[in-house]
């Protein structure tokens, strides 16, 4: 009998290993448990939750046969999404504000003329996002550059910084391959990608989380400075906790959204799924998975009061638009008011991208009081040409 048990024993191990090896789960398992169950720290006072919403935007998404297509794409987020976002109100009285991350490649100046009316009227910020494949350092710096050129002069999209007046951006990156990440080298080619985003201006990578890729980094559910080595891909890895009272260090700011395992929602009634912060038809935002993001307490080291929550989706996928502009992330608004909102034991804020960097940076000077007071603390909003 004890033999058959061990037998059982080593069996189950193997299937787990086997199941972890798959999913690209012992890259990370080891830094969520000890994040998630051991550093995880106890707050007394008001938890303040910074959210943000970030969308890998592509109305070329599936290569449609007509421009009449992403119109109809670009045209439904521009009629549909004030319409859900004004029914909702952060701590602050202000709506969800939605991350418009444009792919470079897929630059269409209609289409970003029209999301920069919406961003104009309170309702989103734009930000950069790229896919490319086999590239050069010397052609990515031109790429990005010549981008954030376009942004600013025809959009008037950049955010611009207090101290230095140079305009800076965040940037997501396409098929999740930040700094040639991905095992087989493909949709990057970059080892040097993370200086090259510095250079150009990038205040803050917001990639990850990107689970079950082999992408996907050790560290998990942190904020963080990356150094890169521009001889070997994946230098994010690893780095140096953002903390209070401490100076920037490394080459760029990279900041995570939650990453955990969801025993409430089990394969075959027994492996947990990954929660990986992906909005979907398939992976609505349920109530069990906004606990799970606020349960992972992101925070500047020193700060624990202060959380933050990224989430992700890609916004013009048809079969997804009726769950990102109808009623389960209404729902999970309202959810997020109703739970997390009490102005007692949590606080909500709607943050854009540029918001959150800047809230990350007040905690880490030091600053204190209502996090809402620093959404400006360093970068301020673009103005966004309108047009008629």
């Amino acid at each position: 009998m004890a033999l058959f048990l061990l037998f059982i024993l080593i069996a189950g191990l193997i299937v787990f290993y086997v199941i972890l090896r798959k999913k690209n789960m012992h890259t990370w398992i080891s830094s969520y448990i000890y994040r998630r169950y051991i550093v995880k720290p106890k707050v007394n006072d008001t938890v303040h939750i910074m959210f943000a919403f970030v969308d890998h935007y592509e109305p070329q998404w599936g290569k449609p046969n007509s421009v009449e297509i992403e119109r109809q794409r670009v045209d439904r987020w521009m009629k549909d999404y004030p319409i859900l976002a004004d029914k909702h109100k952060d701590s602050d009285g202000l709506p969800p504000t939605h991350g418009f991350f444009y792919p470079e490649e897929e630059y269409r100046e209609e289409h970003l003329k029209k999301i920069t009316n919406l961003c104009a009227d309170g309702y989103g910020e734009i930000e950069i996002h790229l896919h490319h494949d086999n590239d050069t350092s010397d052609n990515l710096r031109k790429t990005l550059l010549r981008f954030i050129d376009t942004l600013k002069t025809k959009h008037d999209a950049v955010p611009v910084n207090k101290h230095t007046q140079k305009h800076e951006y965040s940037f997501i990156h396409g098929n999740w391959c930040l700094d040639n990440s991905r095992a087989d080298g493909r949709w990057c080619g970059v080892n040097d990608e993370i200086v090259i985003l510095k250079e150009t201006g990038c205040y803050a990578d917001l990639t990850l989380p990107s689970a079950p890729s082999d992408t996907q980094t050790k560290k998990v559910n942190s904020i963080y400075y990356a150094t890169d080595n521009p001889t070997k891909p994946k230098s994010h890895n690893t780095g140096v906790d953002v903390e209070v009272g401490k100076e920037a260090s490394g080459d760029l700011m990279i900041i995570q959204g939650p990453l955990a395992l969801n025993w409430k929602k089990r394969k075959l009634g027994v492996m947990p799924t990954i929660e990986n912060s992906d909005i979907r038809a398939s992976f609505p935002p349920t109530k069990d998975r906004v606990d799970l993001w606020v349960d992972q307490h992101i925070h500047v080291k020193g700060k624990p009061e202060w959380i933050f929550i990224k989430i992700h989706t890609h916004g013009t996928q048809d079969g997804d638009m009726d769950t990102l502009l109808g009623k389960p992330v209404d729902d999970m608004y309202s959810y997020l008011e109703e739970k997390y909102n009490d102005g007692e034991k949590y606080a909500l804020h709607y943050v854009s991208a540029r918001e959150m960097y800047n809230i990350i940076k007040a905690a880490e000077a030091g600053e204190k009081g209502n996090p809402n007071a620093y959404r400006d603390y360093i970068l301020t909003k673009p103005e966004y040409k309108q047009t008629v």
